[in-house]
């Protein structure tokens, strides 16, 4: 179920810009980067609202997960108009993004050491994404006229909607789940963690919580537009080339208890904000004359760009919340996180693309160069901030991987 979750998000999520590009929609590749966080902010309503009260858990996968399918099969079809095509995107993540808590609500019902058993659970999720990739790239060309590059047909979208319908006809054979909160009263009060955020609140958390709004603005420039910075810099196997970055958040999701000892929260999450301004300066230094490592050391930085920030405040949030209100308070932050900040990042950046854009096709190596130093002096303005105004103290060096559940 998790290695098919996360394979249906990265087979099209790594390739769409590309795909629009080719197909003369070059300014509106933001587009499908707003419609996500749109879905992930309208998510919890409908899981919190409807889908955990009243309807089993599998049976709700199942139909988002074939619904879905049908979208994104129709998504292609409408390549020829820009307008159906997003809001056929929409469709599909409003059907999609419920799905990720549906997973883990599922997951964490039937195992019986959460903090020990969901990693391993989880870390299929990262191998679909990765195999994605290597799918989109090494397999599907095999169906193409020579030199045709596989990122820029419609082929990892129908592959995302045929994944997606296998996974919503495997979902009903999966072990009934009876709605969660059924019986119970839910608001939207509780949804959007009004009572999490009274209780945490103090200086040091809002801290938190405008660097993790803010910090998603560069960080949507990445998903979005590194697809088509390496086009642009000569690279075939474009979303084979970007699955280096979910290897690398495997591998530093193992060393994070570790860098815990070391670090502390502060120094861990400010760690993982450097290495964003560090991933856009090796974008920006290699893209005049494309120096490849250095473009793809900035994707191997995706490890602890995502783990030790958003993994480590994630930790934070867990040790700074009792029982009543931990559900809240990690609902938060993804609405604030995925939802808000991504939404805000995607029309951001697009706006800033399109004005390098101009009237072209795409851009220029020199004008990357000058594109990237953007999102590099954003990130380091977050950091500086963050390092001079968040000073909270939590117990560190009671972190262990059990703490670690996603």
């Amino acid at each position: 179920m998790m290695f098919l979750e996360f394979f249906v998000w990265g087979a099209w999520y790594s390739t769409v810009a590309v795909y629009m590009t080719a197909n003369g929609m070059e300014n509106l590749t933001h587009w499908p980067f707003t419609v996500n966080p749109i879905a992930a902010i309208a998510a919890p309503f409908f899981v919190g609202l409807i889908a955990d009260r009243y309807f089993s858990t599998e049976k709700v996968l199942g139909f988002l997960h074939i619904l879905g399918a049908v979208f994104m099969l129709l998504t292609p079809m409408a390549v020829d108009s820009p307008v159906i095509f997003i809001l056929l995107l929409l469709a599909y993540n409003l059907c999609y993004m419920p799905t990720m808590s549906l997973a883990n609500t599922l997951s964490f019902h039937h195992i019986n050491d959460q903090e020990k058993d969901f990693p391993i659970i989880r870390v299929f999720g990262t191998i679909g994404w990765i195999v994605a990739g290597l799918i989109i790239s090494f397999v599907l060309g095999q169906f193409l006229a020579e030199n045709a590059i596989p990122e820029e047909t419609a082929l990892p979208l129908y592959l995302t909607s045929a994944a997606s319908l296998l996974l919503g006809l495997y979902s009903f054979t999966l072990p009934h789940t009876p709605p969660p909160a059924a019986g119970e009263e839910t608001s939207v009060r509780s949804i959007i963690g009004i009572d999490a955020l009274k209780q945490l609140g103090s200086k040091s958390f809002y801290v938190f919580l405008a660097s993790s709004l803010l910090i998603c603005i560069p960080l949507n420039v990445y998903y979005n537009f590194a697809q088509i910075f390496l086009g642009d810099a000569g690279f075939n196997n474009i979303a084979a080339t970007l699955t280096i970055g979910q290897m690398s958040e495997a591998i530093f999701m193992v060393l994070i208890p570790a860098m815990f000892v070391r670090l502390g929260v502060k120094w861990m999450l400010a760690a993982g904000m450097f290495a964003w301004v560090l991933r856009y300066a090796f974008f920006a230094l290699g893209a005049t004359d494309p120096i490849i490592w250095m473009i793809l050391t900035g994707i191997a930085l995706h490890g602890i760009c995502y783990d030790f920030f958003f993994v480590t405040g994630q930790i934070y949030v867990d040790k700074k919340s009792t029982p009543e209100i931990r559900g809240q308070a990690q609902g938060l932050i993804v609405l604030i996180t995925y939802g808000v900040g991504m939404l805000i990042g995607a029309q951001v950046a697009g706006q800033v693309y399109n004005a390098f854009l101009g009237t072209a096709s795409s851009l220029s190596l020199a004008q990357w160069h000058d594109f990237w130093w953007i999102p590099a002096a954003f990130a380091a303005a977050v950091l500086i901030f963050f390092i001079i105004f968040f000073n909270d103290q939590v117990l560190d060096e009671d972190t262990t991987a059990e703490d670690i559940t996603v």
